[in-house]
């Protein structure tokens, strides 16, 4: 028994073809075509359960149909498809109604599953609004699979106002995907107020998040507004929630929970409608296990969990970021136009970029203004980034957690120069092996065998260094004395 009718429209005809061979073997009945006229006539007669389109067609743009076929028939679900792997094609779908839109090149299985729900489900009804998507402004760029689960994640969470927990390095672009899912979003025409937990002095926390009356402690001159108070009606991004004392945690659960809050040294509940973002670079699970993140309010954020990626992870994505960079700089600071040569882009991708994307702009702002050269090579390049790999060949007193990336990252960086792309299988266990058990040693010696002080000073779980001291066969000895 069939599953259905899929109208597959593509002017590609190997695309074309492999889908409704897919498809065929996955029990749906499937009519193709190149252009848009042909599937409007098989719209407006009735016909097919689910539309799977290409948005470029050669007759008209998947985008400028929709709003015909959702008059005619508004719960026939549509699956759009792209090469354009950008984020305004991702939300462009979403705003007109596409069940799921998938970027090129795209896996047959998920295609697959996704036409199964489709059919079996109510497509979701959203309102078509035209809107035009800066993204020279939003600076999401990449064509990575990575970044297309962003951008689809941002696309789904734009139409809605649930609570976001965004998470990634340093450097990865938090604030630019809570940026871009307040002004896609329907708080758009609200306030966007961002606050950095770990850049206000513990003390003054509340005071900056809930306001204070006059008097409320010594140098309270007068009433003032929190950023609560400023973000009403639009979106609060929380970066580095990590850094919130506990205090602070409280009072936020409270408004999380009840939609109110009170000022410091107030006594009258205030109600507040924002929409809650937060961030953070810190493992929240390991500061709850180590008693400095309450696990209630952890669950209240992370209702919807984002991942940024590592430039690393995505360096195919560089030859689009270093362009957008140039170009945005180019016309910033009134210079002359470069681009990266080929032998460049590839020394770039071998670069471990410890701060990321962030890191990469200001290279590219570097370069711009130091050197007169159009296209800047290889050369340049390695010239502007020796003195950071110079700088890293010390390795800094920091925990073990922290240590074991960086001797990664070394490690890495040593054999990329080298020409190689991956590090000797087996190596950078070798290596950190041989220096994390005499760490645990010294550990455990300065800490007089306690294994809780001894985790805090490396940066572990504890039930991490227990495991490491169980399989390392580390004997704990205590000096009475000490």
């Amino acid at each position: 028994m069939s599953k259905g009718t899929v109208l597959v429209v593509d002017d590609d005809n190997a695309i074309r073809t492999v889908v409704t061979q897919a498809l065929g073997r996955a029990g749906f009945d499937v009519r193709a075509t190149s252009n848009a006229a042909t599937l409007w006539k098989w719209v407006s007669n009735g016909d097919g359960d689910l539309i799977i389109s290409d948005v470029v067609l050669p007759d008209e743009n998947a985008f400028d149909l929709m709003p015909r076929i959702k008059r005619l028939r508004a719960h026939l679900p549509i699956i759009l498809m792209s090469a354009q792997n950008t984020l305004s094609t991702a939300i462009t779908a979403a705003e007109h109604g596409a069940y799921e839109y998938l970027p090129k090149p795209f896996d047959l299985k998920e295609l697959i599953a996704v036409s199964n729900r489709a059919i079996a489900t109510q497509p979701r009804q959203n309102k078509i609004e035209e809107k035009a998507v800066d993204e020279e402004e939003l600076l999401l760029i990449g064509r990575s699979p990575a970044m297309q689960d962003i951008y689809r994640g941002i696309a789904r969470l734009t139409q809605n106002d649930l609570t976001v927990l965004i998470t990634g390095e340093s450097g990865t672009g938090k604030e630019l995907v809570a940026r871009a899912l307040h002004e896609l979003g329907q708080r758009r025409h609200g306030p966007f107020i961002a606050i950095n937990m770990a850049a206000i002095p513990r003390e003054l926390i509340e005071s900056e998040l809930f306001g204070h009356e006059k008097g409320a402690f010594t140098g309270a001159n007068q009433q003032v507004k929190g950023r609560f108070a400023q973000a009403d009606g639009g979106t609060l991004f929380l970066d580095e929630i990590g850094d919130m004392p506990m205090e602070a945690q409280t009072r936020l659960l409270r408004v999380l929970q009840e939609g109110e809050y009170t000022s410091v040294g107030g006594r009258q509940a205030i109600k507040t409608d924002i929409r809650i973002i937060a961030a953070s670079n810190k493992d929240l699970r390991q500061l709850i296990d180590q008693g400095l993140f309450r696990e209630d309010l952890y669950f209240r954020l992370n209702v919807v969990p984002l991942h940024l990626p590592p430039l690393r992870n995505r360096v195919e994505d560089l030859p689009d970021l270093c362009r957008h960079f140039l170009k945005k700089i180019e016309k910033e600071e009134k210079l002359p136009p470069k681009s990266i040569s080929a032998d460049g882009l590839a020394f770039l991708k071998k670069y471990a970029w410890p701060g990321n994307v962030r890191e990469l702009e200001n290279l590219m702002r570097r370069i711009s203004a130091l050197y007169n050269d159009e296209l800047i090579g290889v050369d340049i390049l390695r010239l502007e980034l020796s003195d950071l790999l110079k700088a890293e060949t010390t390795l800094p007193q920091a925990p073990l957690g922290s240590l074991a990336e960086t001797i990664e990252m070394h490690l890495a960086q040593y054999f990329a120069n080298q020409g190689n792309k991956a590090l000797p299988p087996g190596l950078y266990q070798r290596i950190l092996r041989e220096m994390e058990e005499p760490l645990i040693r010294l550990s455990l010696s300065a800490t007089n065998g306690n294994q809780i002080k001894a985790a805090d000073m490396l940066g572990l779980n504890r039930n991490t260094l227990r495991k490491k001291i169980r399989d390392l066969k580390i004997d704990i000895v205590r000096n009475p004395k000490k």
